[in-house]
């Protein structure tokens, strides 16, 4: 039985080859916040026919927080990659 709430294998797949550039670099940065992302934007819009679902609610505010410690992290390390990477998210700029 498969979970709403995660991203489906194959969709994983891609985004790790798009993110990471093979499909063993699961670790970096951008991957994480590729993932992230895919995992927030699902469960706004659980929480969009869910208002009282404070449970998830919970959860998506800590997946935004570790998200936007990894994109601070990413444009310490690297300003044209961050921007690149939150052009192709669709992320706002805001470091």
């Amino acid at each position: 039985m498969t979970t709403t709430t995660t991203v489906s294998k194959e969709r994983k797949a891609e985004l790790i080859k798009d993110f990471g550039g093979t499909d063993k670099n699961t670790g970096s940065a951008a991957v994480q916040v590729a993932l992230l992302s895919e995992r927030i934007n699902h469960l706004t819009e659980h929480l969009k026919g869910h208002k009282k679902d404070h449970h998830s609610r919970r959860g998506l505010l800590l997946m935004v927080a570790k998200r936007s410690k990894l994109l601070k992290y990413i444009n310490k390390t690297d300003v044209n990659s961050y921007r690149a990477l939150a052009d192709k998210l669709g992320i706002r700029q805001k470091l």
